[in-house]
Order: C-alpha cells, then sequence, then structure tokens
C-alpha cells in the first residue's frame, strides 16, 4: 500500500497523527490541571479564551482544504491564475470580518449564525440557515473535502477506501473528544505543517526545473505549441469581460459575495472568532489570517505553474485533462524521503482540518439551533454529549456518502465548489450585510429575500445540472437559457442586487422592529463624530490592503508577465 513511500515518510506520517490526537487529548481535558468536565461553552466555543494567533492560524487552516491545494495548483498547471484571485479576495473579506462583523457577534454572545439571524430577525430565519447549512456542509465541504482527498491518496498508490476511512474516522475521532478545542489548537500546527510541505514542494520542484528563469522560458516555448496557453495566462489574475469563466467584473464585484457569505457570515469559518477572548483578539485573529491568505498564490498556484513546465518539459508525468494531480505527482516525483513524508502530512493536514471544522460546525448548529431550542434545561453535559453524538452521525454519513464521489464529481472541483456558492450565498449575504446598516428592515422583508433567492438559486443550479447531463434541452432565447448564459459570478451580482431589492421592498410594506430588539444587532446613529483610532489593529488593515493592491499590480498585464 504504501510501497512508494520510505520508512521515514511512514515515520512523520506517523508522528503527525499522534500529535493530532495528542492535542485532542489534552483539548478533551480542557488544557488545565483540574481535569474538569467539558461545558457547552468550551466544547463548542473553546471555552472563549482564544488569542489571535491561534484564531488566525484556525481560520487559515480551517479554509485551506485538500480541495483548495489541489484545484489551485490544478488553476497553475491550466494557466488559470484568475482562480486564485479567490484567495487574494479573501485577506480583504477577512478585514470586513474583523471590523464589521466580529463586533456584534460577540456583543450579542451567540454561538451560531442562526442564533444572531434570529436576534435580528425571527425563529424563521434561523431555521432557514440553520437547515440550508447542515445540508451544504455534508453534500458539498464534506463531501468535496473527501473527494479530493481521495485524489491524493490514490496518487500516493494508498488505496481510496484505506486512506478516505482512516482520515474521516480519526478526524471525527480528535473532533468528537474535544470539540473546538481540539479542532482549532489541531488547526493551529497543521498550519506549519502544510506551509513547510507545500513550501518544500515549491522549492526542489523550481530547483530541479533550473530555477524562474528556465520556468520562464519552458513557459515561453511551450505557448509557441498548438494547444498551449500563452505565458501571461499563467501571470494575470484579470481576464475581460468576455472571459466564460472568471472575467475581471465578476471577481471584483461578484465574487465579494460569495466572500461575504463564507467568512463573515457561515458557522464553518465564523465559530473561530466566537473563541476569542476579546474583540481585540478575534479581529487581530482576522487580519492575520487575511494575510496567511495571500500565500497560496506561491504555495499552492505556483507549483502548478512548474509542474506544467516540468511536463512540457518531459521531466513530469500527469494530464491536463485532470490538473488537479498537479501537486501529487510532484511530491512524488521530487522531493526526497522525509519531506515526502512531510508534504503528504501537509495535505492530510489541509484534509482533516477542514474536515473536523466541518464536523465540528455541524454538530454545534444541530445542537444550539434544534436540540437547545427544544429541550433549553438540557444540562451542560447533555449539550456536550449531544455534539457528540451529532459529530458521530455525520462521520457515519460521510463514509456513506463516499461511493457517489467519483459519480458526481468531475475535474474543476475547485470551480465547482465555488459556482455551488454563488448559487446559494447571495441571499444570506444580503440579509445579513444590509440587516446591519438599516434599521427598518425586518423579519418579513428578510425570510421572503431568503427564500426568493434560495428559489433563483436552485433553479439554476439543477437547470444547468440537467442542462449539461443531456436531460433536457434549453433554447438560447428563453428564459432558462439566458439565466445559464449569464457566468456564475455575474449571476451571483445580480441575484444579491435582486434578493437586496425583495428584501427592502417588502420590508417598506411592513413595520420595523422596536429599537429593543435592534440594540445590540444593527449599527447606531451617533450624535457625536466619531474619532479615527491609529492603533495596531488600524496599522496591521493598511499594511493588508496594501498588500493586496501590489499583488494584483505585480500579476497584472502591466506586472511580471
Amino acid at each position: 500500500m504504501l510501497n512508494n513511500l520510505h520508512f521515514l515518510d511512514v515515520l512523520i506520517i506517523g508522528i503527525y497523527f499522534g500529535i493530532v490526537l495528542w492535542i485532542a487529548w489534552w483539548a478533551s481535558k480542557k488544557g488545565d490541571k483540574e481535569g474538569k468536565e467539558l461545558g457547552s461553552s468550551d466544547y463548542f466555543l473553546a471555552g472563549r479564551n482564544e488569542g489571535w494567533f491561534v484564531i488566525g492560524a484556525s481560520l487559515f487552516a480551517s479554509n485551506i482544504g485538500s480541495e483548495i491545494i489541489l484545484g489551485v495548483s490544478g488553476a497553475g498547471a491550466r494557466g488559470d491564475m484568475p482562480m486564485a484571485n479567490f484567495e487574494v479576495l479573501a485577506a480583504l473579506i477577512l478585514i470586513l470580518l474583523g471590523w464589521v462583523f466580529v463586533p456584534f457577534y460577540l456583543r450579542t454572545g451567540v454561538y451560531t449564525m442562526p442564533e444572531f439571524l434570529e436576534l435580528r430577525y425571527n425563529r424563521a430565519c434561523r431555521n432557514y440557515l440553520s437547515v440550508v447549512s447542515i445540508v451544504a456542509y455534508v453534500l458539498t465541504k464534506i463531501s468535496l473535502i473527501i473527494f479530493a482527498g481521495a485524489l491524493v491518496f490514490e496518487t500516493m498508490g494508498v488505496p481510496f477506501w484505506t486512506g478516505a476511512i482512516v482520515t474521516v474516522l480519526a478526524t471525527g475521532f480528535y473532533t468528537v473528544l474535544g470539540g473546538l478545542k481540539a479542532v482549532i489548537y489541531t488547526d493551529m500546527i497543521q498550519t506549519f505543517i502544510l506551509l513547510a510541505g507545500t513550501g518544500a514542494v515549491t522549492y526542489f520542484g523550481l530547483n530541479h526545473l533550473g530555477g524562474w528563469e528556465e520556468l520562464m522560458s519552458t513557459l515561453d516555448y511551450a505557448a509557441t505549441l498548438p494547444g498551449n496557453p500563452p505565458t501571461e495566462r499563467f501571470f494575470n489574475l484579470w481576464r475581460p469581460i468576455g472571459d466564460t469563466d472568471y472575467p475581471w467584473t465578476g471577481m471584483l464585484f461578484g465574487a465579494p459575495i460569495l466572500g461575504v457569505w463564507y467568512w463573515c457570515t457561515d458557522q464553518f469559518i465564523v465559530q473561530r472568532t466566537l473563541s476569542a477572548r476579546d474583540i481585540s483578539n478575534a479581529r487581530k485573529g482576522a487580519l492575520f489570517a487575511g494575510f496567511l491568505k495571500l500565500l497560496p498564490v506561491f504555495i499552492f498556484f505556483i507549483p502548478g505553474v512548474i509542474a506544467y513546465a516540468l511536463m512540457q518539459k518531459g521531466m513530469l508525468d500527469f494530464s491536463l485533462e485532470n490538473p488537479d494531480q498537479a501537486l501529487p505527482a510532484m511530491i512524488n516525483g521530487f522531493l526526497p524521503a522525509g519531506l515526502k513524508g512531510l508534504a503528504i502530512a501537509g495535505l492530510l493536514a489541509a484534509l482533516m482540518s477542514s474536515l473536523s471544522s466541518a464536523f465540528n460546525s455541524s454538530s454545534t448548529l444541530f445542537t444550539i439551533d434544534f436540540y437547545k431550542k427544544y429541550k433549553p434545561n438540557a444540562s451542560e453535559r447533555e449539550l456536550v454529549w449531544t455534539g457528540q453524538i451529532a459529530t458521530v452521525s455525520l462521520v457515519i454519513l460521510s463514509l456513506g456518502w463516499i461511493p457517489f464521489m467519483k459519480t458526481l464529481m468531475g475535474g474543476g472541483i475547485f470551480h465547482y465548489l465555488q459556482s455551488v456558492q454563488a448559487y446559494i450565498s447571495p441571499p444570506i449575504a444580503a440579509v445579513f450585510l444590509f440587516g446591519l446598516y438599516f434599521r427598518w428592515i425586518n423579519a418579513r422583508g428578510a425570510i421572503v429575500s431568503l427564500w426568493t433567492g434560495f428559489a433563483l438559486g436552485i433553479l439554476r443550479l439543477v437547470t444547468e445540472f440537467m442542462s449539461k447531463e443531456g436531460v433536457i434541452t434549453i433554447e438560447g432565447d428563453s428564459f432558462l437559457g439566458i439565466m445559464l448564459s449569464i457566468n456564475f459570478l455575474h449571476f451571483a451580482l445580480f441575484l444579491f442586487i435582486f434578493c437586496g431589492a425583495v428584501l427592502m421592498v417588502v420590508s417598506k410594506l411592513g413595520t420595523s422592529q422596536s429599537d429593543e430588539v435592534l440594540e445590540l444587532v444593527t449599527f447606531k446613529k451617533s450624535s457625536t463624530p466619531v474619532r479615527f483610532s491609529f492603533n495596531s489593529d488600524t496599522i496591521l488593515t493598511i499594511i493588508l490592503i496594501v498588500a493586496v493592491l501590489i499583488l494584483w499590480i505585480v500579476f497584472s498585464p502591466w506586472g511580471i508577465a
């Protein structure tokens, strides 16, 4: 099974699993000397006592699953650099999380995002978001993570079922054992393992190729051959409006809507900031994660470009029909004993950190938004026990879902993930964002907007799937034909605007909620002018914005290409 790995590689992978399980044991003891039982705040929110470094590393590791690593590196091998713009844009959205959303979440003391939505609107909005989130985690996040992990295992010579089952069970075990504290502390360790492993792949791949100049000359030569992309496609984040996948208008105006939903309102991500000891640590954690999100361009995308150049020179064997295998092929081909194990451990870390986050977030939503609501007198121990049972159930569901992965997923998993999110995120982003700024927006407007947006998004998703499968034939000039012709990022923008309009019109036809209800969940008008505070958070924010602008300029038609 592991005949292509050296003993040292296997040893390093074993040490990685040992460290992860030890952290889970430590977290289950609450990390103190008294050995107290975990309470619900400890299990679901790590005791609300975490610092910025742990939170930032956990935000990054939770987001960077194996589907992100393989998808972005695969985009590098295809010359689709605009896909990496999702990573760069995330840095700016994390600024929004730290400065706009986090203060409200911590001020209200909520455990879940649906709980906040109930405080702002009503119970119906909470139920909507809880159900949509749990279903989305099982059918998209968990399934895509396992599918991407399967590509890693098969490339490394590990049978699909063996690798997938071991990883899912190990991840489920430490998530059940230690709750969010186990998740965020293993995430912190996994961040360093991930960065070290992918950094080693980049260094050795470029060194084997002959350096940066050799990379550029190889790309220039390959561009002269039929069917190969021009060199500038590998180093340009921006595409013209007419581009079918990633036009600059869609990336600049549509992608941030996906980002607001994912980074600012999704339990999967936001739960890490809820564990902060105060607003300052939560904000610094979000900013730290923003700086980390600039790294995938260099440690995921560039290795994919290097893999393409190595393939053009006959030094690496993988198919551009399945470019998601580019990074695993480099790990197998060029890393020495020991570092190969470290790189595999990095991919496993990405897989397990995302899985554990999905498991923990789903169990939190089920326990707090459903079980505790219908059994308000449940003891702390009962709530923890319910969360653990929910996690075990998700592990079983995940294992049962594995056989369907290869049937449902083809190539381009990252593009698939982003397109599905584009269909479900706009109404949620609109309800959260506008609800903070406009006090007159009410619960009726919110629930109508949510369900209207959901119906249109699902209509687009189902129609697109049935059209591609040949189940139905759609005329180009029909309503459905016009809807399908719209780029998915442009569709997200239009759907966001439409849902925002529905939200406001329906709200205007009704009455606003009382000031008492809105006290902690909306911005308030102040008679005194706002004073600008030039503190460390402000300085870090400015530096992060400048770093993003530099990246956009460097990787543009006027940059290094």
